[in-house]
């Protein structure tokens, strides 16, 4: 049984605990919040075992076999690190962290101290993501050409998402999902990324239009927004038919469409806890085996699809400085 911490006690990391506590390898065994109280609360709902008032607590705590960062993505870099310096292997929350140096650090100390760690995409770890890959590889629907994926919800009442010192933005919190979907489908060799957004009073993306140019002719459309509520497909189209991926972010279901636009297969996903379960499943795979990264999603694609953000947000003016 790997025991978890949990680092942030906020909605992301209430699921991961909803999560935890049914799963049968795994269990939520400490959290940590600036704020005791808010800790035991936690602790209570969800019967974890230890409740800490500082995060350096939790790293002190030699129990925990794992550590859950969830915390906003202006900090991932201090705990992320905090984490590694005391041995603790780390699940850390997308987007990964702030900017690309900030990763090519935490990353060059995971490899250093031979410590693992992943990022908390947790479409990457889903059973029909891999089934996807697999479709376009087999040929369902002749050679792939084109590529459209949205995602977007009314979210930008929270302050986190309209924060530039918190990382707002729509890019690192729902375009990350488009792009890694993009990149799940069409692989990592881009030609070049034309992009516009629309930006926020506080000078942050609120929605996000970006084209990404692939090798073999292969193109891809991708929108994100903070302020609609789109239907969140994911459409992989190619000679002779294409996928219709429902919730991009935690498929629910792949439509197979073909020649004559009618469906030939629906598969659906399997029941899931909260879809949660599988990255901490692959972080005990890694951990088993001794891995300090996951192959499903490898630390140099952890980086480069920082890079691309990075890029994208310095042609719009919405750059954020490394902590480290």
């Amino acid at each position: 049984m790997y025991r978890i911490g949990i680092i942030g006690a906020g909605h992301i990391a209430r699921k991961m605990a909803t999560t935890l506590a049914q799963m049968p390898n795994a269990e939520g065994y400490a959290i940590a919040s600036r704020d005791y109280g808010r800790a035991e609360s936690f602790r209570n709902e969800f019967g974890m075992c230890k409740a800490y008032g500082s995060y350096d607590e939790l790293v002190n705590d030699p129990a925990v076999d794992l550590v859950y960062i969830a915390t906003p993505h202006s900090h991932h870099y201090q705990h992320a690190r905090l984490c590694l310096l005391h041995g603790k292997p780390v699940l850390c929350e997308k987007a990964f962290m702030m900017n690309v140096e900030e990763t090519a650090n935490i990353l060059a100390l995971s490899q250093q101290r031979r410590i693992f760690i992943t990022e908390a995409i947790w479409t990457r770890y889903m059973p029909l993501s891999k089934k996807m890959q697999e479709l376009i590889a087999g040929g369902a629907i002749g050679r792939p050409y084109m590529l459209t994926a949205n995602l977007g919800y009314p979210v930008s009442h929270k302050e986190r998402l309209v924060d530039p010192a918190l990382g707002g933005g729509a890019l690192l919190d729902l375009g990350v999902y488009v792009l890694n979907f993009a990149a799940m489908a069409f692989g990592s060799d881009v030609i070049r990324t034309v992009a516009a957004c629309q930006k926020t009073e506080t000078n942050v993306d609120a929605q996000d239009s970006i084209a990404v140019f692939y090798s073999g002719d292969r193109l891809a459309q991708l929108s994100c927004s903070m302020y609609a509520k789109t239907d969140r497909l994911g459409i992989i189209s190619g000679e002779e038919g294409h996928l219709i991926v429902e919730n991009l972010n935690n498929p629910e279901a792949i439509r197979i469409v073909g020649n004559d636009y009618q469906v030939k297969e629906t598969i659906r996903a399997p029941h899931q806890i909260t879809g949660f379960e599988y990255q901490v499943n692959a972080c005990i795979e890694a951990l088993d085996n001794g891995w300090i990264e996951s192959p499903y999603m490898p630390h140099a694609e952890t980086l480069r699809i920082m890079r691309q953000m990075d890029k994208l947000r310095d042609e719009w003016g919405v750059p954020y400085r490394s902590r480290g």
